[in-house]
């Protein structure tokens, strides 16, 4: 292979490089950005940066130590791709022919079309919006942040961080059920009501009301009546696929590939935001928009791609974390199908606690608000099955069901409490 070309330049994009260059790849790389911008890390931009605690220079994700020796091609969209010469067609009419593609671009924001174009409406999802957004935290005023998903959250978190009114819309009765479960997912709505924030579930946005270019207001199913000065639309993202439309590469919620990348054309791997990997945990296709995926599948892919007979490598259990109100949420694994739910340790009350989730009696899933270092011990034994039956060494043990001590039976006690509470104080 002489010329290797990765489409994104953000972090998929970068580990992919990374990874070619360490795996021997000594040919010509390419790398291709839609924004202006070297790698930067977006995870802050909904935390750090809107707090004003870090630049965008903070952000940037090269480090002294990288020799790439890439060509960067920057501030142009990829517009086409001819998959049987491989070659990328810019919008910018040149032109990017390749032995091997690299497929990192990644997702936008996903937007209310109605609300699109007006001045104080937001998304956040790349650092020019941050830019945008930032001035905006205003002590004071009222934002309203339409999305209760994890960048919903940490911007609802800065803002009222930042002193201002916050009112959070979803249209699910749990925020974060999908990822955490209903009994987490109710606690953690629990602490942004523990720090004055409004969330109004289950709710349908009927009309809005606007003057001068601006939404002053919403106006929900059963007639309440939100008044704003800031809108954040936090409601997912969409693959950016669209440029691939025609290629022959097979879309579906993203680019379809196996476990480790391959899209089932010759020479042309994804990974990243854009990309549905099959996941043998699930038995399906899923895309993972988590920083952790896009870092640590990089490697997998361009494996795959410089070896066409490289062996599949087992994924790491999926992972995210989120900062909220200065505690930390780490979860690992996959939530879907629980049967059980323990508080090994802590107090969800005070929102320090580590949560296990088991199907029978295997370990599935755990979460940890503000419990890094015994987190850390059992996502370490989610990754290895012959362990996943007993908890690591220096946590907590589980008794089974009929013999579970009074204190665990209390801590799981206080999870069902916590969560009702929750529950009624926030569905308005």
């Amino acid at each position: 292979m002489q010329t290797l070309a990765i489409v994104g330049a953000s972090l998929a994009g970068l580990s992919a490089a990374r990874a070619a260059r360490a795996q021997g790849f000594t040919g010509r790389l390419v790398i291709i950005g839609d924004e202006p911008h070297r790698p930067y890390d977006r995870p802050p931009l909904s935390k750090d940066f809107l707090l004003g605690t870090v630049t965008a220079e903070d952000l940037l994700l090269e480090s002294g130590t990288d020799d790439l020796e890439a060509e960067w091609v920057l501030g142009t969209e990829a517009a086409s791709l001819d998959a049987s010469s491989r070659t990328i067609l810019l919008m910018d009419g040149r032109t990017v022919q390749a032995d091997g593609i690299v497929i990192a671009t990644g997702a936008r924001a996903r937007q209310l079309p109605v609300l699109a174009g007006l001045s104080n409406v937001f998304t956040l999802r790349t650092l020019g919006d941050a830019q945008s957004l930032a001035p905006e935290l205003v002590p004071g005023s009222r934002m309203a942040v339409i999305g209760a998903g994890f960048i919903g959250a940490e911007v609802a978190s800065a803002a009222a961080s930042r002193g201002m009114e916050v009112t959070m819309i979803d249209t699910k009765p749990v925020p974060f059920a999908a990822q955490l479960g209903t009994e987490m997912g109710g606690v953690v709505a629990g602490l942004h009501a523990a720090n004055g924030v409004e969330l109004i579930s289950s709710a349908v946005i009927e009309d809005f009301y606007s003057g001068e270019g601006n939404v002053s207001g919403l106006r929900l199913a059963g007639g309440r009546y939100v008044a704003t000065d800031v809108v954040v639309v936090g409601i997912g993202a969409e693959p950016n696929t669209g440029w691939l439309e025609g290629s022959g590469l097979e879309l579906r919620g993203g680019v379809l590939c196996d476990a480790m990348g391959r899209t089932g054309l010759p020479g042309i791997v994804a990974v990243g935001d854009c990309a549905a990997w099959f996941d043998e945990a699930v038995g399906t296709h899923r895309r993972v928009e988590h920083w952790t995926g896009a870092r640590e599948r990089a490697a997998l892919a361009v494996e795959a791609l410089l070896d066409a007979d490289a062996a599949p490598k087992p994924a790491k259990p999926h992972y995210f974390w989120s900062d909220q109100y200065g505690v930390k949420l780490q979860f690992a694994g996959h939530s879907a199908g629980y049967d059980r739910l323990e508080i090994e340790v802590g107090d969800v009350l005070t929102h320090s606690c580590l949560a296990v989730y088991y199907r029978g009696d295997v370990p599935v899933a755990v979460l940890g608000m503000n419990q890094p270092r015994l987190f850390t011990k059992w996502r370490r034994s989610l990754q290895a099955p012959a362990a996943a039956t007993s908890a690591p060494q220096g946590a907590a043990t589980t008794a089974r069901p009929h013999t579970r001590p009074a204190d665990q039976h209390n801590r799981q006690a206080a999870c069902a409490d916590a969560s009702a509470l929750v529950g009624a104080a926030v569905v308005s």
